[in-house]
């Protein structure tokens, strides 16, 4: 069987899909100096999105308009977490956070970074600074930590769709902690912020399953994306296709811009033996019992 699995051939092991590979990895990586070295000094936008997390107070993070520029649009939790950010001029927080997302797309990629940035939604995320890689990072290490998941559900929210993957197979310690550590934070949050929270049911989260902002986005609505992104789940962890996670995640974004699609990054960090979830403990099979020493036979008298 081991010598069958080493002569099958990989999916890029012809020079044709070889050529092909190497070829969009080029193609990507001249879109990504593209962006930053000729559309950057002209539109001067980079850190669209990072400047949401720069920009609000937390006393009234959620006066801006859902939508409009620098508006925040996380949990309270988050809104907490980011507001460090502001104790830095913007550009060096720009700085920064683009250091932050680089690192984690170099992580996720591993030996083939490279391909992480040559993949052009990726290229829109950091040139906008959003949270997309960190929720591929979370992602990739919530086999394994299942903790990692309370900063999917408490941003972005919907992608936490992925959670059925344990459902399904019926990883029931996996779940408790991933929706567990979440609760905690979430009621530590409420005790400390809990007009905040009304503030961002009624401003934020109604409003963008409501409405999506007037932005260039792919026009489909959450409510077809999120049914579809659980059967798809669904049907991956019944096939054991951890793929399936990453992919419904990004399908269940609440609004589903390119650089959404960065998620997938989360693809070559998956397979990683060091993420791969932790064996079941098993009981220690008992050891068998020593039979008791034969008690001595009376050898007969000799006549």
């Amino acid at each position: 069987m081991s010598a069958a699995a080493a002569a099958t051939p990989t999916p890029f092991a012809s020079p044709r899909p070889r050529a092909l590979r190497d070829g969009a990895v080029v193609a990507g990586l001249l879109f990504f100096v593209y962006l930053f070295v000729i559309v950057a000094p002209q539109s001067a936008t980079v850190g669209f999105d990072a400047l949401s997390y720069w920009v609000y107070s937390i006393a009234d993070p959620y006066k801006l308009v859902h939508g409009t520029m620098g508006s925040f649009v996380y949990s309270p939790v988050a809104a907490r977490l980011f507001q460090l950010d502001s104790l830095i001029p913007f550009w060096q927080f720009v700085w920064l956070w683009s250091a932050v997302l680089v690192a984690t797309a170099i992580w996720l990629g591993g030996r083939r970074w490279l391909w992480v940035f040559a993949f052009p939604p990726v290229a829109f995320e950091l040139y906008h600074g959003n949270v997309h890689l960190l929720i591929a990072a979370a992602i990739a290490l919530g086999f394994r930590y299942p903790a990692a998941w309370s900063f999917v559900l408490l941003t972005k929210v919907t992608p936490g769709v992925g959670l059925i993957w344990f459902l399904v197979r019926r990883e029931w310690r996996s779940l408790a902690i991933a929706l567990g550590v979440t609760a905690v934070l979430v009621a530590i949050s409420l005790a400390i912020d809990f007009p905040l929270w009304q503030q961002w049911i009624d401003k934020e989260l109604l409003v963008s399953l409501r409405q999506p902002p007037d932005q260039p986005q792919i026009a489909i609505p959450l409510l077809l994306r999120l049914p579809a992104a659980a059967l798809l789940v669904g049907w991956g962890a019944l096939t054991n296709r951890k793929w399936t996670v990453p992919v419904a995640a990004a399908i269940a974004m609440p609004v589903l811009w390119v650089s959404a699609f960065s998620v997938l990054a989360a693809l070559l960090a998956i397979g990683r033996p060091e993420l791969q979830e932790r064996p079941a403990r098993t009981k220690p099979e008992p050891k068998p019992a020593t039979p008791a020493a034969a008690a001595p036979i009376d050898e007969p008298a000799n006549p």
